[in-house]
């Protein structure tokens, strides 16, 4: 589905299963490691995931991005089941959202920004839980926010900080929309994401 928009225009672990048995997901921790909050070791993390049972667990960066395999015949909600096993064995409260290896190639193919934005670390791509949290942003497409600029897809949501995120009027409100129902990637990583679910 296009975007809707307003504005300007690694670590392995886990053993190896059959790829016909299994399911390739990405597990995006909000808040991880952010200042001196929610200190998490990714290596804690692997283990996490191990623990539950899923297979061939990989981290990005230092920043709660997770890679993992689930056994087709394991029908869960791993979101929750994921955020339950972070609190405690880890003592860390955090949004966890689960996405498929189509919902990040999607959200990777769909970027309505290519042309406008020229520094990836700026162009955010907001995923939350289920699209009642991308809904919450479609009162804020009517409002201007040139030079940055908003877009909303299904499941995730485009944002353009065209100054940086630091002083971004569009990343504030869009945090106040939302409060912790989803977390937010720059495109770059969303890309790594899938080349790892592709390898």
């Amino acid at each position: 589905m296009p975007a809707r928009q307003r504005g300007a225009v690694p670590k392995t672990s886990g053993a190896r299963v059959s790829a016909s048995a299994v399911d390739r997901r990405v597990a995006l921790l909000r808040g991880i490691n952010v200042g001196t909050a929610k200190r998490v070791s990714m290596a804690d993390l692997r283990t996490v995931f191990e623990d539950l049972g899923y297979d061939e667990v990989r981290t990005l960066l230092n920043s709660g991005n997770v890679v993992f395999t689930i056994r087709k015949a394991a029908s869960r909600d791993h979101a929750a089941r994921l955020r339950k096993a972070i609190a405690d064995r880890l003592g860390i409260q955090s949004r966890v959202v689960v996405l498929t290896r189509r919902e990040i190639a999607d959200a990777v193919a769909a970027n309505p920004f290519t042309a406008l934005a020229d520094n990836p670390s700026r162009l955010l791509v907001l995923a939350c839980a289920d699209a009642t949290g991308i809904a919450q942003l479609e009162p804020l497409l009517k409002e201007r926010w040139s030079p940055e600029a908003l877009a909303l897809g299904t499941r995730v949501a485009y944002l353009w900080c065209a100054r940086g995120i630091g002083i971004s009027r569009l990343w504030t409100m869009v945090n106040r929309a939302i409060g912790d129902a989803g977390t937010a990637r720059n495109i770059a990583t969303m890309t790594r994401l899938l080349a790892i679910l592709d390898e």
